[in-house]
């Protein structure tokens, strides 16, 4: 039997197997995961189509492989009986030859270093006493060949190491995520003319919402009230008082988008995703909440669907949770807009000509200039900025 690429969705081609999770010989029941892949997107675990073995390995880990491709070869499940005999037959083999003794001086210079011919009896046996690499010793001669002295001198002065790229520098391929991220990303400052405007919003009535109302929320909706549910309900309102913010260039027509799917950007440990919320405008504090909960859950574990990662009009990022202060987020395509969270400082500022301390958080929005204009572009951070420092409108509508 063979283990196959399941399809992944209508515009992924091949994978990258990254890990697998069971070897040649293990035994395994169905629908236990056998192995991970990786797309551009998302990262799935292919589950064994019925009990059986692994017989063998077709594509190692690191290596692409298309759609439908073959990755392993399955065969009966290996019983505790079969495991018994084979290893009483491991047990029965008449003993080998065991390999003579090398002796030491004939067979310890590094694999890497090109001159070990150059190097002398008495040479090599210092360095193999010492559990050194010859090619990481500094020579004193004009034709690169160790002395005793030299091996001497590296052994009272480590600093005196050669430095190789292979201590300076560590090379690892490229996730299919990651090249996905770093295409997408310049390919949206490649096309759009992206543009940032700044505000800065005080969360304190936010803040107050969420300590007088934190029990119950958490008692009716099984979650925490968090900043983001604010944020989302804030975007959708001004993304309906300011369209062109929820379109997208196509060719030569602006498309104005009559739905609110909200992106959520989440860091991984393999790359930035965004998981969308669909039909935003329709979902209640607590839907928000929970579904952010469920997203960021996959998200970490790598068990995000395509249908959770496709259809976005617009996205947050939230760079506070980092610590961020300030940031220009960029905008992720085919979107016209991407708005920036950041850490919260308490600030000296003025109210009612008074200097105050408050609770503030720096809002950054990044638009496409070919579709918004700068009036647009203020008018839409500044509703943001005020329904969340009047967070009454947001609740109640008025």
């Amino acid at each position: 039997m063979e283990l196959i690429v399941p399809t992944l969705g209508e515009s992924i081609t091949e994978a990258t197997v990254s890990k697998w999770l069971k070897k040649v010989g293990d035994s395994f029941e169905a629908d236990e995961p056998l192995v991970e892949i990786e797309t551009d997107k998302i990262t799935v675990e292919v589950p064994a189509p019925s009990a059986g073995s692994i017989s063998e390995i077709k594509v190692e880990e690191g290596v692409d492989v298309n759609i439908g491709g073959v990755l392993a070869l399955l065969g009966d499940k290996k019983t505790s009986n079969d495991i018994a005999k084979n290893e009483e037959v491991i047990t029965e083999q008449p003993n080998q030859e065991q390999p003579k003794e090398t002796k030491v001086e004939e067979n310890i210079a590094s694999s890497n270093n090109k001159d070990s011919h150059k190097l002398s009896p008495s040479v090599k046996k210092l360095i193999a006493e010492n559990d050194l690499e010859a090619d990481k010793i500094l020579s004193s001669r004009p034709d690169g060949r160790l002395t005793k002295g030299d091996v001497f001198n590296h052994v009272n002065n480590p600093s005196s190491t050669k430095t190789t790229s292979k201590n300076r520098e560590e090379i690892v391929k490229m996730s299919k995520i990651r090249k996905t991220i770093s295409t997408r990303l310049k390919e949206s400052q490649n096309t759009a003319a992206i543009l940032t405007t700044f505000n800065e919003v005080d969360m304190s009535e936010i803040m107050s919402v969420r300590e007088s109302k934190k029990a119950d929320f958490l008692e009716r909706y099984n979650v925490k009230l968090g900043f983001m549910s604010f944020f989302v309900k804030a975007v959708v309102t001004s993304l309906q008082e300011f369209p062109a913010v929820n379109a997208e260039i196509r060719e030569d027509n602006i498309i104005y988008k009559n739905h609110f799917d909200i992106g959520i950007a989440v860091g991984t440990e393999k790359g930035l995703v965004v998981p969308v919320l669909k039909n935003a405008d329709t979902m209640t504090f607590g839907d928000i909440e929970q579904t952010i909960v469920e997203l960021s859950t996959k998200a970490k574990e790598g068990s995000l669907t395509m249908e959770d990662l496709t259809g976005g009009t617009f996205t947050i990022s939230n760079g506070g949770v980092y610590g961020s202060m300030l940031s220009t987020p960029i905008i992720n395509r085919p979107q016209s807009g991407i708005l920036g969270m950041h850490n919260i400082q308490k600030r000296a500022v003025v109210v009612d000509d008074e200097i105050v301390i408050r609770p503030m958080m720096y809002l950054a929005f990044s638009y496409d200039h070919r579709i918004i204009d700068g009036k647009e572009s203020v008018g839409f951070l500044v509703s943001i900025k005020n329904l969340l420092e009047n967070p009454s409108k947001l609740i109640l509508g008025v």
